[in-house]
């Protein structure tokens, strides 16, 4: 950042009095500009014993597949984003969506939720961002083939889980560089 938004003058990074981190600081009128995580919601969605995934039409990891997630949007629900999100990526309409994973990305910023959810018919298609659209069997996952860890863990969980028949939340926090991600801490809720 280079320039208020607020006045248009130019900020420093430095601390300001009573914080601890670094701030771009307006040399002007002063507003302190605060940069947090983003957030990404999306879905697990399952229909029978299936799990539907969309193969990446962008970057990053273009040809990859995932579930369909991304950034949530102001004025809308982590819920309401993850609904969106698998109605943009894959046509998908999804209900009885309980919250089931919290990824910290810490390196780049990031907080993923991903919702268990019900797909609700089988009228499904790629959308603008997707590539392919479709239902994978535990046995099929091309897990060689995924595009993010967090995708990786959410399905590990899920198809674990599923054997149970008991849906705990779960928290991961993720600490490596970004395209590196290897679980350090793995906890239940």
């Amino acid at each position: 950042m280079n320039f208020c938004s607020q006045c248009g003058s130019t900020v420093r990074f430095d601390i300001p009095e009573d914080d601890t981190r670094p701030r771009h600081i307006c040399n002007s009128c002063g507003v302190i500009h605060y940069i947090n995580p983003k957030v990404i919601a999306g879905c697990l969605p399952v229909y029978e014993d299936k799990v539907l995934l969309c193969k990446r039409a962008i970057e990053p990891r273009n040809g990859y597949w995932t579930l369909p997630a991304g950034f949530m949007e102001n004025g809308e629900s982590t819920r309401n984003a993850a609904t969106r999100e698998t109605l943009e990526e894959a046509n998908a309409r999804v209900s009885n969506l309980q919250l089931y994973t919290i990824t910290s990305l810490v390196p780049v910023s990031q907080v993923q939720l991903i919702y268990l959810a019900q797909l609700d018919d089988l009228n499904f298609s790629a959308g603008d961002e997707t590539e392919d659209v479709q239902l994978f069997s535990e046995e099929d996952i091309p897990w060689k083939e995924l595009a993010f860890q967090t995708i990786r863990n959410a399905l590990k969980f899920y198809f674990e889980d599923r054997k149970e028949g008991k849906f705990p939340m779960r928290h991961v926090d993720l600490e490596t560089p970004a395209g590196q991600y290897v679980d350090k801490s793995i906890q239940s809720i």
